[in-house]
């Protein structure tokens, strides 16, 4: 079953943590965070997540144990190490341990945000790169949108909302289901939020794009 796509992110140093998550929440993603290794530990193995951001130098636990738990447990979940040393030894025990990929601090956003999409892409194979909407076309990789042959600016939000009813063709999707899987569990969404930005991309793409079923949610329409 395909899910939102919502990041785990584990790191000590709220700054940075506060940082990320507010960049990731603007592409779209769901971000949840943990500043310990047993509270990321708990979260990871309750949860589903497209990928985790684990930090190596963790209170509780550090990522290196997180990570081995995790796949000890048979968790293939993504993961992201982030760690503020340098050094071969430091990359090697990483890997070992079953990270997926390995940045050290400090690190270029940018370059971070083109791995973790990468490791996405990755570890959700059976998800393809592109999705039609009626005569609207999504490319999940660079994340862009067109009516016929006009692009389309998107906030990073509105693009997954539409992508996530785009994966579900003839499924009617509730308002329950869109906050759960898109917007963080600590953020104070409500079902008038999921409205606002569906009221948006009709206003975008054309009142024709996604269906209302009254009393149980929205439908992605066919093609056009």
């Amino acid at each position: 079953m395909l899910t939102g796509v919502r990041i785990l992110l584990v790191e000590d140093e709220r700054r940075l943590a506060a940082s990320l998550r507010a960049g990731l929440t603007a592409e779209g993603y769901a971000v949840d965070a943990a500043h310990n290794g047993r509270d990321g530990l708990w979260l990871a193995s309750e949860h589903r997540y497209a990928a985790v951001i684990l930090d190596v130098m963790l209170p509780g636990l550090n990522g290196y144990r997180v990570c081995q738990r995790l796949r000890a447990v048979g968790d293939a979940t993504p993961i992201l190490m982030l760690t503020a040393k340098d050094g071969e030894d430091d990359e090697i025990e990483a890997l070992d341990t079953g990270a997926d990929d390995f940045l050290t601090k400090p690190f270029s956003y940018p370059v971070l945000l083109s791995r973790l999409r990468a490791l996405i892409r990755r570890g959700g194979s059976s998800r393809p790169s592109r999705l039609r909407v009626g005569a609207v076309r999504l490319d999940l990789g660079s994340r862009r949108c067109h009516r016929d042959d006009r692009e389309v600016g998107l906030t990073g939000k509105e693009f997954a909302l539409l992508a996530y009813l785009a994966e579900r063709p003839g499924v009617v999707v509730s308002k329950a289901e869109l906050l759960e899987n898109l917007w963080d569990f600590a953020a104070p969404a409500t079902a008038n939020l999921v409205e606002v930005h569906v009221s948006a991309l009709r206003r975008k793409l054309g009142a024709d794009v996604i269906r209302t079923v009254r009393g149980a949610g929205y439908l992605a329409a066919g093609d056009a």
